[in-house]
This record gives structure tokens, C-alpha cells and sequence, in this order.
């Protein structure tokens, strides 16, 4: 997948203007082709250049960033987060309550493992990878940051629509199915996969 450049971004000012127009139709795309929910607690949300343009757009609105320079180094980093060959790339957000209990909750989910976490499709379990998995990693907080490899069959059945997809997690007494995957879901990834081939 291509990474965002300096011309892909809008100017500091252009954007704030519009911000509530992008907010809006970011939600929209994130609800129709991104976003994959796992039990009351869980979800998945993958990265892609759209994802990531309003990512970036809006560090760079909080920080005022303009130069060109200190841009660049904003995009080298967040461009990290694209998906590489084969793979599909995504935000794993827990949601934890903020009240008394929220250290207990945090714990719990201290010793999340990347096999929890799988893209089932046909026959085939796809375990996801954590790539936040150093301590210092997990010490800041509820969300981490996944990876799925796909090999050629695994493409091939995640394209196949005959047969259901959907995503489990198995963490303790956390243990749930996602839906099975719209199409829509389904071609938005695929077209990951596709892109990410081209590089």
C-alpha cells in the first residue's frame, strides 16, 4: 500500500474548516467497511490510506504542525501503521470502564496473546499477530495494535463469499464471535490485500 506523501494532506487551515465533513464520512466508512465488533468490550478497526489520512490530518490540527519537515517526519511514522505485503493491519480497542474497577479491567487484559484473536473463514483459523506486545507496550493502556498474514489460500477463501467469515477472540472468560463479515467488509480488506501486493 502506497504511503500518504506531503501532497496527499490538506492545508492546516482547509481542513479545520471542514473537519465535521470529514468526521462525519470517516464514521460512515468506518461503520460500513472497517470496523468489526467482538462481544460488548472488543473491536477491531483496520488502517488503511483513508484511515490513516484522517489520522494524520488531525494530529497535525492538535499540534499545529505546518513545516514541511517536522510533516514528514509525522508521516514516516504514522505510514508504519499501512498494512505491509500479505498482511492486514488494525487498532484492537478494549473498552474499559473508568471507574473503580479500571486497574482490575486493565490487568485483565495485561495478558493478551495475539492467538487470541483469529479470522476464521471456511476451514481455516488465521491467529493474529500483536505487535504491541513488549511491557511498555501494554503498560499504556486498552488498545494494541494487530496484524493478520494472509498466504494465497487464505486469500482465496477470505474472497470466497460462498463461505461465512468472521472474527473470534478467546482471552479468559472473554471468549466471543464477531458477526459474519458483510460483503462490504470483506471487499474493503481484500482490496488491502490487493494493494499491498503492488508494492
Amino acid at each position: 500500500m502506497q504511503p500518504l506523501t506531503l501532497d496527499d494532506l490538506l492545508p492546516l487551515e482547509e481542513y479545520a474548516v471542514r473537519r465535521s465533513e470529514f468526521l462525519d464520512s470517516l464514521h460512515r466508512y468506518l461503520d460500513r467497511y472497517r470496523k468489526v465488533r467482538l462481544g460488548p468490550r472488543v473491536t477491531l478497526l483496520f488502517e488503511n490510506r483513508q484511515t490513516l489520512w484522517f489520522r494524520i490530518q488531525e494530529v497535525l490540527r492538535i499540534t499545529r504542525l505546518s513545516e514541511p519537515e517536522r510533516v514528514q517526519q509525522e508521516l514516516d511514522l504514522y505510514n508504519r501503521l499501512l498494512p505491509g505485503r500479505g498482511h492486514l493491519q488494525g487498532a484492537l480497542v478494549i473498552d474499559i470502564a473508568e471507574d473503580a474497577r479500571f486497574a482490575e479491567e486493565l490487568a485483565f487484559w495485561q495478558t493478551l496473546q495475539g492467538d487470541s484473536l483469529a479470522l476464521c473463514v471456511a476451514d481455516r483459523r488465521m491467529p493474529s499477530h500483536l505487535v504491541t506486545c513488549r511491557p511498555e507496550d501494554r503498560a499504556i493502556g486498552a488498545a494494541h495494535w494487530v496484524q493478520f498474514a494472509f498466504d494465497a489460500a487464505g486469500r482465496s477463501a477470505l474472497a470466497d463469499f460462498a463461505h461465512p467469515a468472521f472474527f473470534e477472540i478467546s482471552h479468559a472468560s472473554y471468549r466471543h464471535e464477531s458477526p459474519a463479515l458483510g460483503e462490504d467488509v470483506r471487499q474493503s480488506l481484500l482490496e488491502d490485500l490487493e494493494l499491498s501486493d503492488k508494492d
